[in-house]
């Protein structure tokens, strides 16, 4: 069966996306979140609007009619540009300071365009090589590093080559900006990365609201249990004899309400509901008070209707006041005790207790002297005890909350070993999302001029900021070198033997880090992209490959996967994990044939390995990929493709020296990587689809693990397996008791059997995450897979 297919994209998941946005800025109780709900809402409704009337073309590397592949776009989820620029901003406040500077007569058609000319001006272009020189400004877009780099060049007198770029540019001076923010004070950069911005974290701690849970807490206990000891005092007052209590029998004893009423008593009636119904509008949260059984409101109600003398009161109405009296005085004591006194006084001190806002807003206030954009020096600055000095309302000495910390804490500027050790740094995907801090920094290693370096630098985290677009036929993104002020640089970066050797070191170090702190993970896109880019800088030739999404798989490959593949089965000849998968020799790569590059746009002019697809088209009929064509059959041969090429881990570990490391670090990460995998496994899922995606994600797990123990010595992986059967033990009775059939294969084919073409070897099965109809693992848990 052929996996070669065309694919185009309809409206359908643009519509489905919107569907959901809708019905979340319409239901969700949080108004932050029906805000960002909005906002994707105006996204979608852009994404459709542009694919009806033409202006999009979903798919292609440049999806928005008349537009140079380098412009940054506004992406939304799942790849789908929306026609929107992100460099096309309105004009803010200090661009108006600006323009009212500028000439009347200043050349350009738009506020934008002449804002970009007069930054070619000497004057302009002055202002921007200041700037540079002295870090003071931000990219935030790629754009805007474009008119600092053509001063550079001018300025060093490379004016042929800015004119060059000036001439791509200049058709939308009008609407892009290309200048950088400024800033009143430099911004630090060095080694050491940061998750979020001080800016980003002060945010929600400046927005933070009090806990309506806590405000009624503190409301109740700093007014309504004051309130309520001086109702408690008014009936005791109307009392004849001993006060009301709550014998041992559960009877009520003592003296009875409305047998006296002292002189002043109605006034001070008067008075109390006065302050009750103050309280009432200051303070609208529900408390127990409010209940209409609690003690409080039934003595509440009497209350109003005994103006100055019981006698509206029924005599169950005083049978109630009298019990609700007892109950308050037999728990608490009369007002004015020492037992009700000392709780009154403990209560008034925890209401008194600052609020996690505003300590919140008190961090904030202290993040305010720290540049906006950059990170934090040292997590002290937020976690210091709060000085007597800074807030009169906040007691001398309080400490700051974890939970606060916690969120500060994503701002911490440190190595990355460091966060990921705080948690900080929680995935590959938020280890990729900060790498670009340092590849940026080892990229530009290669530049001579500080300030062009820095320059660079920027620019390059600007641009690995854009979001990836939906592509199909083998396109690729973007490069950082199309756009045309870095491609300018040309010959002015150059690699030297210790920017190489920088890079590699990187590379190993965030290769190791990823594998050791997040085993069960393959490598996310954003990741990989980042350690191309290293093994580049590195001058090394790795064929790291992509993860692919099943819904626009084309059923071909590039040269790339199959190279992948032959370095895999060298590495893993004779291992568990050749075993287990039934790897085929690298010689069975030989000879294969390949598509030549070719002129029509389906292949993207790249070269097509005929031979890779046909192998793990093959390979997926044990999972029914042969039965049926669509997302399954398709997730099957890819899932075949990442099993053939390990999905970069061999090409990493062989390349980069590592095989020793893995092979004592395996026990260790296989122990992870399977507890993980049974804790996942345990959990009960919201619904059928979420149960797929985890079958899939703990199949990919496994695979990661046994890649591990092919490295580790025959005693350390009869140890590895020994765990995981005991795991498997205690596992009896739960749903993880299914993967029994796994355990069993994994044991088998460490004692040398084999797996069948249907992935059987008696009762033991072969695990793999994608299956064409129902997995072996659901039985009768959900629809087919289809």
């Amino acid at each position: 069966m052929s996996h070669e297919v065309h694919l185009s994209i309809g409206p359908h998941y643009a519509l489905g996306r919107l569907e959901r946005a809708i019905q979340t800025m319409s239901e969700h109780a949080d108004p932050e979140v029906r805000k960002r709900a909005g906002e994707k809402f105006d996204r979608w409704v852009a994404v459709l609007d542009g694919m009806a009337d033409g202006r999009l073309t979903v798919g292609s590397r440049t999806p928005v009619k008349d537009t140079p592949a380098w412009v940054t776009l506004e992406v939304a989820h799942g790849g789908f540009a929306t026609g929107r620029y992100l460099a096309e901003t309105p004009i803010d406040d200090e661009e108006r300071l600006l323009l009212q500077q500028l000439d009347p007569a200043a050349p350009g058609g738009t506020d934008r365009e002449r804002l970009n000319l007069a930054f070619l001006s000497d004057a302009g272009q002055n202002a921007l090589l200041g700037a540079i020189r002295e870090g003071r400004y931000r990219v935030d877009v790629p754009e805007e590093g474009a008119l600092p780099l053509i001063a550079w060049l001018i300025e060093h007198n490379f004016s042929e080559v800015a004119l060059d770029v000036i001439q791509e540019l200049r058709p939308l001076m009008h609407r892009l900006r290309f200048y950088p923010r400024f800033l009143p004070s430099p911004r630090p950069a060095g080694a050491l990365v940061h998750l979020a911005s001080v800016a980003e974290v002060s945010r929600p701690l400046r927005d933070k609201q009090i806990n309506s849970r806590i405000r009624a807490m503190n409301a109740a206990l700093s007014v309504w249990a004051p309130l309520y000891d001086e109702l408690v005092a008014l009936w005791l007052d109307t009392v004849a004899g001993e006060a009301p209590h709550i014998s041992e029998d559960g009877s009520v004893s003592g003296g009875w309400p409305c047998k006296t009423w002292p002189v002043g008593w109605a006034e001070r009636r008067r008075s109390w509901l006065a302050k009750y119904d103050r309280a009432r509008l200051e303070h609208t949260d529900r408390s127990k008070h409010h209940h209409r059984k609690s003690n409080f409101a039934r003595l509440k109600a009497a209350l109003d209707i005994c103006e100055s003398n019981s006698s509206r009161l029924l005599a169950r109405d005083v049978a109630w006041v009298r019990r609700a009296l007892a109950n308050t005085i037999t728990k608490h004591g009369v007002p004015g005790s020492i037992e009700r006194t000392r709780l009154r006084s403990e209560q008034a001190e925890t209401a008194a207790r600052p609020t996690h806002a505003r300590l919140g807003l008190l961090i904030a206030e202290r993040l305010t002297k720290l540049p906006p954009d950059g990170g934090l020096p040292a997590l002290s600055v937020a976690s210091t005890p709060v000085a007597a000095e800074e807030a009169r309302d906040i007691p001398a000495g309080t400490l700051m909350p974890p939970g606060l910390l916690k969120k500060v804490e994503r701002a911490l500027e440190a190595p990355i070993e460091e966060l990921v050790e705080r948690g900080v740094i929680g995935s590959s995907e938020v280890l990729a999302n900060v790498l670009p801090q340092i590849t940026a920094q080892v990229s530009a290693a290669g530049i001579e001029d500080v300030s062009l370096r820095d320059l660079y630098s920027r620019i390059y985290s600007a641009f690995r900021r854009r979001r990836s677009l939906l592509l199909l036929n083998l396109e690729h993104q973007v490069q950082l070198e199309e756009l045309p002020w870095v491609s300018a640089l040309g010959g002015l970066r150059s690699k030297t033997l210790a920017s190489e050797k920088q890079a590699r070191q990187t590379l190993e170090q965030v290769t190791e880090l990823s594998l050791s702190a997040f085993p069960h993970t393959i490598l996310p896109n954003p990741l990989v992209r980042e350690m191309s880019a290293l093994a580049k800088q590195a001058g090394l030739d790795l064929p790291l490959v992509e993860e692919v999404a099943a819904d626009i798989f084309m059923g071909t490959f590039t040269k790339k996967w199959e190279t992948a593949a032959v370095v895999a089965s060298r590495v893993l000849e004779g291992s568990v994990y050749a075993r287990y998968y039934d790897l085929p020799p690298p010689a069975a790569y030989q000879n294969e044939p390949d598509v030549p590059p070719t002129r029509k746009k389906p292949r993207g002019g790249k070269q097509v390995s005929a031979g890779f697809a046909a192998l793990c088209t093959h390979r997926a009929k044990e999972v029914g990929a042969d039965r049926a064509s669509g997302v399954a059959s398709n997730g099957a041969v890819l899932e075949q493709s990442q099993i053939l090429t390990t999905h970069n881990l061999a090409a990493l570990t062989m390349e980069l020296g590592l095989v020793p490391k893995i092979g004592d670090w395996a026990p260790s990460l296989c122990r992870q990587i399977f507890r993980w995998i049974f804790q996942r496994h345990r959990q009960p899922k919201k619904d059928f689809k979420a149960e797929l995606q985890m079958l899939k994600n703990t199949a990919y797990a496994w695979r990661q693990a046994i890649f591990f123990m092919s490295f580790s010595e025959d005693v350390a992986r009869l140890y590895i397996l020994d765990e995981l059967i005991q795991l498997g033990a205690d596992s009896r009775g739960t749903r993880a008791e299914r993967l029994w059939p796994a355990i069993d294969g994994l044991q088998r084919v460490e004692q040398g059997e084999r797996f069948d073409q249907g992935g059987r070897c008696g009762p033991a099965r072969r695990f793999l995450g994608w299956s064409v109809g129902r997995h072996w693992m659901l039985e009768n848990s959900g629809p087919d897979r289809r």
